[in-house]
């Protein structure tokens, strides 16, 4: 992030409202699983967002874009919002949303891999590859560590690889953003991409949802749609234009934390011992793997978009 002179209060406020709305989705998910279904949860979620981003978009005229580059956005909204939020919602059916918050903090390795895939030599430095290392052993430490609480360990391990999922999901979209989206205002990419992928859910959602919501749980997706999705994507483009797309993601590091604290105080989520060994591993091997060991990195096109 460089030296702390080189942020202004602005942007460091900015860090920590990111640092906060992108790390509370899991224990919102968490809350709106108890009534909702996942479909729902993705319907909701999504054209709640785009109900409080279309007028932003309509007023920078940013549409018109979006919807001549469409097959693209149907395809970033897929990777980026439609799979990713239902597999969120049924794993947290089964996993705590600290353990959730943290296993989703894992894109960073998933996108150097990918990088590497397409030809990135750069992530084969000795501190990116160390990264990896650790970060994937940091997962192994909590999958099969001592103390992961779940009645079903079959069930927890299928939850698991939903969540990694996710994480191969989010390192793959910024780079849709970053090629075939380039050009696109990212509001009218971000708004379109909501509306499609609530369209396409809200009938699997009315015939998925079976039992009466809960006000906890509604207000839970109330707040998912509108501050981690809308208010989050424009305080995230804030940022962008504040310290710049390099250093923009690294609140992202902060996500765990606030999702494993969250957990553990207001739905009293244990701590296993494994989560707390394999912790510090995973965040440490993501960093290394994402900035090389350097306070400064130069940009990848992972950092197009971080997960949300």
């Amino acid at each position: 992030m460089g030296s702390a002179s080189a942020v202004s209060v602005r942007g460091w406020l900015l860090y920590g409202a990111m640092a906060l709305l992108w790390g509370i989705p899991y224990l919102f998910i968490k809350e709106a699983v108890d009534s909702y279904s996942p479909p729902a949860i993705v319907a909701g979620r999504t054209l709640l967002g785009a109900l409080v981003l279309l007028p932003l978009a309509l007023h920078r005229r940013a549409l018109g874009p979006a919807l001549r580059a469409w097959p693209w956005v149907l395809a970033f909204g897929a990777i980026e919002m439609a799979g990713p939020f239902v597999l969120l919602g049924h794993a947290e059916q089964t996993l705590s949303s600290g353990l959730t918050g943290l296993l989703v903090a894992t894109v960073p390795l998933f996108a150097a891999l990918i990088a590497l895939l397409r030809g990135d030599r750069g992530v084969l430095s000795r501190w990116r590859s160390v990264g990896l290392g650790i970060g994937f052993v940091g997962v192994a430490v909590i999958v099969m560590g001592p103390g992961l609480a779940v009645a079903d360990p079959s069930r927890a391990l299928v939850a698991i690889a939903e969540v990694l999922l996710v994480a191969v999901l989010y390192a793959i979209a910024p780079f849709i953003i970053a090629t075939a989206l380039k050009d696109v205002p990212s509001i009218g990419t971000i708004t379109l991409a909501l509306l499609m992928v609530g369209a396409v859910y809200l009938p699997i959602g009315l015939l998925t949802q079976h039992e009466v919501p809960t006000l906890r749980s509604t207000l839970s997706l109330v707040a998912l749609g509108i501050l981690c999705t809308a208010v989050a994507f424009l305080g995230f483009f804030a940022l962008i234009r504040e310290v710049g797309p390099v250093q923009a993601p690294l609140f992202t590091y902060v996500n765990p934390i606030v999702a494993i604290l969250l957990g553990v105080v207001m739905l009293g989520e244990p701590l296993s011992a494994g989560l707390v060994l394999g912790f510090p591993l995973v965040v440490l091997g993501c960093w290394l793997a994402a900035t090389g060991g350097r306070l400064r990195r130069r940009p990848l096109a992972a950092d197009a978009l971080p997960p949300v």
